[in-house]
């Protein structure tokens, strides 16, 4: 592997040959040096031209040089282990030059935040991250958002699943046979005074999630989950 300025100067014939030959060899191993100093270091070709390749043993990048020939721009990373490799956060461009995504793993702010618009790759863990962070909390607590209760509604009509459901028309149920329903939530012996009482514990807005039954000719018990 060697390096040349590519350019043939007016020499003798012995020489020009040997000149011509290095220039080749050059061209041929994408004006790859290996640096065998202490500490080794990364040598560019002596003598920069636009879009000229350069590949780094150091460094195991291949390089091009951009077209105003003032730097270099990161092609692909190579090696023995992983052969060409395309290198993080390579943009994936449109036919007209627009930015369409980038193949890289953008940091974890970017998605915990929600602020990045741009398409990438990304790892299961900084999914679950923006997921946990935008997700709203699960509480456990009873009747809170989210959270699903056997309820019956005295309000008009049965309910089909996907209704909503004012909370403030629900109250709770127990079953404690396959022909004793009581409303409330006292015991089977000692049910509330009122059928059909409102339990206070029962706010915000709710969606039924089952089949309504009908006990009378007004009542119905179902699935609810409250939604807000």
């Amino acid at each position: 592997m060697v390096q040349n300025t590519l350019v043939i100067q007016n020499q003798a014939a012995q020489a020009a040959r040997e000149d011509i030959q290095e220039a080749i060899q050059a061209v041929a191993t994408n004006n790859s040096y290996v640096n065998t100093g202490t500490p080794p270091a990364s040598n560019p070709p002596p003598q920069t031209y636009p879009n000229m390749w350069w590949y780094d043993p150091h460094t195991n990048l291949l390089q091009i040089r951009n077209e105003t020939d003032t730097s270099w721009l990161n092609g692909f990373y190579i090696n023995s282990v992983y052969g060409a490799s395309i290198i993080d956060d390579t943009y994936v461009l449109k036919t007209n030059g627009q930015l369409a995504g980038i193949l890289g793993d953008q940091t974890t702010a970017t998605w915990e935040t929600g602020t990045g618009t741009t398409e990438s790759l990304v790892s299961p863990a900084k999914i679950k991250a923006a997921i946990d962070t935008f997700a709203s909390p699960q509480s456990t607590a009873a009747y809170a958002v989210g959270t699903y209760a056997l309820a019956g509604d005295y309000g008009t009509g049965l309910h089909d699943v996907g209704d909503t459901v004012a909370g403030n028309t629900l109250f709770s149920w127990e079953l404690y046979s396959s022909s004793d329903l009581r409303s409330g939530t006292t015991s089977a012996s000692a049910p509330a005074t009122t059928e059909g009482q409102a339990q206070t514990s029962f706010t915000g807005t709710w969606r039924w999630m089952s089949a309504g039954i009908q006990a009378g000719t007004r009542s119905r018990l179902g699935l609810a989950v409250r939604i807000s």
